[in-house]
Order: structure tokens, then C-alpha cells, then sequence
């Protein structure tokens, strides 16, 4: 019982930033809305990396702004961005296979199954790779509950 109330408690509170925060979305957002606190995600594919974007390159894509270290992976992202997109908004997809929203850092990256995860520290993601699948599968069906949450926040539906 107590372990199922700090889940709750946890996503609720990891709820709050990102349902009314300004861009109304579960995304992992700076202040500027910028993803990835900067990185390129394109870079993740290419360089096998984190490489730091800049701002004159840019694109938006569901609601979050990206930035590119140059013209050619911004140029492959605008093609087919949904392929780089980061998995569940930017946040750690460890965290979000348990139900929560949790930052991350930037250097416990990993793609798996051609998407790119993140996670919120390099231990979480030896966590996460000790059943990569399994926490993929956890991580999907969380992230359907999280959006559906958010979108019944937003709209006011209290339809239970």
C-alpha cells in the first residue's frame, strides 16, 4: 500500500511541471522550450553522441525546439524528425516504465531498437539494460497512461 501511494504521489507531482508548464505538454523542456538541453538528437545516430546544438539551427517538432551542431543534421531531422525524436518526452525512460517523470542526464543515453532513450544517470541505465525490452514494453504503456493523463488535465475531463 505504501509503495503504490509514492507512485502516485510521484507522478502527481512529476505531473505538475509539465501539464502546466508553458507549452502544456509532457516534454522535457528548458525555459526557452529547447529539448535535449541542447543537444543535436540527430548527433546521437550519427556521431554515436551527445554533441551540443546551436541555436542557428533550429526546428520545432511536437512542441519542442531543437538544436543541431549543423546544417546537414538539421536538415536529416527535418526530414524524418519523429526517427530522432527522444522516446517519452526527453525524460528518463527507466523512471517513465515505473510511472514517473524524471530529468535526466544527457551522457546516459542509449538507443535501442533504433529509438533514442534517455536515462537520469549512467546506474539507471545499467538498471534499464538488464531487461532493455521488458522496460522498453513497461515504458510504452506508462507513457500512454502520462499522455492520457495530461490530455484529461488539459481539457478538464473528469470522465473516470
Amino acid at each position: 500500500m505504501n509503495r503504490r501511494f509514492f507512485s502516485v504521489l510521484l507522478l502527481w507531482v512529476g505531473l505538475w511541471q509539465p501539464v502546466f508548464g508553458a507549452d502544456q505538454s509532457l516534454l522535457n523542456l528548458d525555459s526557452a522550450g529547447v529539448a535535449l538541453q541542447s543537444y543535436d538528437p540527430v548527433a546521437f545516430f550519427t556521431v554515436g553522441g551527445p554533441v551540443k546544438g546551436m541555436e542557428q539551427w533550429q526546428s520545432e517538432f511536437h512542441g519542442a525546439k531543437y538544436r543541431f551542431h549543423s546544417a546537414k543534421n538539421k536538415a536529416l531531422f527535418d526530414a524524418t524528425p519523429a526517427k530522432y525524436e527522444p522516446q517519452f518526452g526527453g525524460y528518463c525512460a527507466y523512471g517513465v516504465g515505473r510511472g514517473v517523470l524524471v530529468p535526466i542526464k544527457v551522457e546516459a543515453w542509449q538507443i535501442v531498437d533504433g529509438r533514442l532513450l534517455l536515462q537520469k544517470n549512467l546506474s539507471i541505465r545499467d538498471d534499464f539494460n538488464r531487461d532493455p525490452q521488458g522496460n522498453l514494453t513497461q515504458a510504452d504503456s506508462h507513457w500512454k497512461r502520462l499522455q492520457g493523463a495530461a490530455e484529461k488535465h488539459r481539457t478538464g475531463s473528469t470522465q473516470r
